[in-house]
């Protein structure tokens, strides 16, 4: 199957978004790309109505105008990460949940690494709010762009960190 892709501006960068013409199946950020493309199907650089779409909630999101996103996603991985990651989509705008907090949210508290990981395989960042986990501690860790973008995320969704 091959997927349409496009390269959009940000606050954060370059966000490169690839549908497969029914879903968004990847929002990588500029340092985590590579990664993200070598795990899609051949893509192809193409306008798309997911994709276009996608840009406009992105541009409403970073201007403060959107705190949901209303786009088809898919999810391909485990059963396990796809329920960690459904479980990022019900962190709302502005609050953090710790990784533990995470694991119990899917009835796996002892999943704490688990759940690290299969946020860090999350291919749809921003839309899929895996910047919203940070440590027990409340300190900042892990994420797949780098840690300066997950603090502009977060302060950007008025959580001080």
């Amino acid at each position: 199957m091959s997927l349409y892709y496009q390269t959009i501006n940000s606050p954060v960068g370059a966000i490169h978004i690839a549908t497969d013409g029914k879903n968004l199946r990847a929002l990588a950020l500029k340092g985590n790309w590579d990664k993200v493309k070598n795990r899609l199907d051949s893509m192809i650089e193409k306008q798309h109505p997911i994709l276009e779409q996608t840009k406009e909630q992105l541009d409403e999101y970073f201007a403060q105008k959107r705190r949901v996103f209303e786009l088809p996603i898919y999810f391909e991985g485990t059963n396990f990460e796809v329920s960690a990651w459904k479980a990022l989509l019900k962190i709302p705008f502005g609050e953090t949940r710790s990784y533990s907090e995470q694991a119990k949210a899917i009835g796996n508290p002892k999943a704490v690494r688990a759940i690290g990981r299969a946020n860090g395989l999350n291919l749809i960042s921003i839309i899929v709010p895996c910047h919203r986990v940070i440590g027990k501690s409340g300190k900042l860790t892990g994420f797949a762009s780098g840690l300066d973008d997950k603090r502009f995320l977060l302060k950007m969704e008025n959580k001080s960190v």
